[in-house]
């Protein structure tokens, strides 16, 4: 019994694997398929005859594209942990008066919709001239990755031991040097746990780009791939090529991180 359940949990987990994942083999049969044989019906299950005229459009013309989303999601990246790790240790460590009511806080920010903090920052904008440039998009995508890595800090560092901290203390080392020779280094699962989702935010963004940087010069490669659409609405191979050459830096990251995504998220969720 134990071996034929062990048999059908397999099973099913090798199912919805498959459901899950479908849409991105679709993504890279659609890359390879030929234009006249978009239509055939029953689809082609299989690039018979691929091409990869797609990618070599991708390759002429969305290059601009992923290098300004590129920009946007190391300066998103590099913005978030400069706000969100020193935040996250005073919430931690430091105890502020008021700290659990900025929790709750910033745990509500992530609720609000993007359409809505999108229209916000294009009244600001407007006045302080930053729509359609790339440091407005870092701005904006910080908003929404900053909150969330507050509360992935806080929960990591809430886990340090304090005699650690005390033992510097004890040396010397005051607040801030404390924060930057001992907290950081320990914190390095946490900072790439923050740091991978702050890049994929901005990477996938398409509300503030298509609201704060709609004409302008650079622009990221969601973007890129909307204005594909519209201009060549019958190359679905060229489409689908961007998508896949836009998802490989994402996938890239997910694999070389996992390890260290999972000790961050986990960490200070249980106490000894």
């Amino acid at each position: 019994m134990n071996r034929w359940t062990s048999r059908w949990r397999t099973l099913l987990g090798l199912l919805f694997t498959a459901v899950m994942l479908f849409p991105g083999y679709w993504m890279v049969n659609v890359s390879l398929t030929r234009d006249h044989d978009m239509r055939r019906q029953p689809p082609m299950l299989f690039p018979v005859d691929p091409t990869f005229d797609g990618y070599r459009a991708v390759l002429k013309q969305q290059l601009p594209y992923l290098g300004t989303s590129l920009l946007i999601g190391l300066g998103t990246v590099a913005l978030t942990i400069v706000l969100a790790a020193p935040a996250g240790y005073a919430l931690a460590k430091l105890r502020p008066r008021g700290g659990g009511l900025l929790s709750f806080v910033l745990l509500a920010a992530q609720m609000i919709p993007g359409i809505i903090m999108a229209m916000g920052f294009y009244a600001i904008y407007l006045n302080l001239g930053l729509l359609n440039a790339w440091p407005g998009l870092i701005l904006a995508d910080s908003t929404i990755a900053v909150p969330f890595a507050v509360l992935v800090f806080a929960a990591f560092m809430s886990g340090i031991p304090e005699d650690l901290l005390q033992a510097a203390y004890t040396d010397g080392a005051g607040t801030l040097r404390t924060f930057w020779s001992i907290v950081l280094p320990i914190s390095r699962n946490a900072i790439v746990t923050v740091s991978l989702f702050a890049f994929l935010w901005a990477w996938s963004d398409f509300v503030f780009a298509s609201t704060l940087d709609s004409g302008g010069r650079l622009r990221p490669i969601t973007l890129g791939i909307y204005q594909y659409i519209g201009n060549n609405n019958q190359q679905w191979n060229a489409i689908m090529a961007t998508a896949v050459v836009a998802s490989i830096p994402a996938a890239v990251m997910l694999v070389v991180a996992q390890r260290y995504v999972t000790a961050g998220v986990t960490t200070g969720a249980i106490k000894d």
